[in-house]
């Protein structure tokens, strides 16, 4: 099993057991991202949508009732399951099993892709985007949210050395300039994007993915034994030497491909 596999793998595993977790996850079930991406996007009723990575199905819930279907895809079968279970009510919302860098679809099949905070789970990110330009029509559009590092290569490996402590699937968070290269290579044009800082309450932020409490207590270490500047850059509040709250940094952005009217 190469790299890449094991990656896939641990996904399936971690996604797998926390299915329903993610579905009932205020974060991931109530961000304002997902209004946001409605007031954005503007989407028609003839619209054919693809959402990758669909998690526990926020995005495709949110977009159904405004498009003609939404495809929704997970690499992990137990959290589509678990999408299709809470997204019933919608009935255009078709589920299908598939890896965001080999999509099992003709090319040109869609009007809108999207991808919300699971791209850093992916091992090959040019991949992916060379996919979502693939599958996508001209002048199409591509509304993409993930969690990105910060541009300084210290602040950056610190934040992914973090995540991947705290859940072993995780494979990198990209800086937006690595983003914006990934997406003018596979000819995106930017069109709208916010940056914004995302906090959390940390214990249930580190519970959702620890395997022990171990785990939890090596990012509360690592975390209370960072620089000064760093615990800053991450928003971290310490109450009587344990950690409160934690922030990311969160990318959106919707881009058009090109070759439209």
């Amino acid at each position: 099993m190469d790299r890449s596999d094991e990656v896939k793998h641990a996904v399936q595993e971690q996604f797998g057991k926390n299915a329903q977790q993610y579905v009932e996850s205020k974060t991931h079930a109530q961000g304002d991202d997902l209004q946001l991406l409605v007031q954005w996007l503007t989407p028609q009723t003839s619209w054919k949508v693809l959402d990758i990575a669909t998690g526990g199905g926020h995005v495709a819930r949110t977009l159904a009732p405004h498009v003609a279907q939404v495809v929704a895809t997970d690499l992990t079968r137990p959290m589509l399951a678990a999408a299709a279970q809470a997204n019933q009510a919608e009935k255009n919302i078709l589920y299908v099993q598939a890896d965001a860098e080999s999509l099992p679809f003709l090319n040109e099949s869609f009007d809108l892709v999207t991808c919300r905070i699971a791209a850093h789970h992916f091992p090959d990110p040019n991949a992916f985007v060379r996919e979502v330009s693939r599958v996508l029509r001209p002048g199409g559009w591509f509304l993409f949210i993930d969690n990105v590092s910060p541009e300084a290569n210290e602040l950056a490996s610190f934040v992914n050395l973090v995540e991947q402590t705290r859940d072993p699937s995780h494979v990198r968070c990209l800086s937006v300039t690595e983003w914006r290269e990934l997406h003018s290579a596979h000819d995106f044009v930017e069109c709208k994007q916010r940056l914004r800082k995302k906090p959390f309450a940390f214990l249930p932020w580190v519970q959702r993915t620890s395997e022990s409490p171990e785990q939890e207590k090596a990012v509360e270490q690592m975390l209370l034994a960072a620089p000064k500047d760093i615990q800053a850059y991450v928003g971290l509040q310490i109450e009587q030497g344990r950690v409160m709250t934690y922030q990311i940094d969160e990318w959106m952005v919707m881009c058009q491909k090109q070759g439209g009217t």
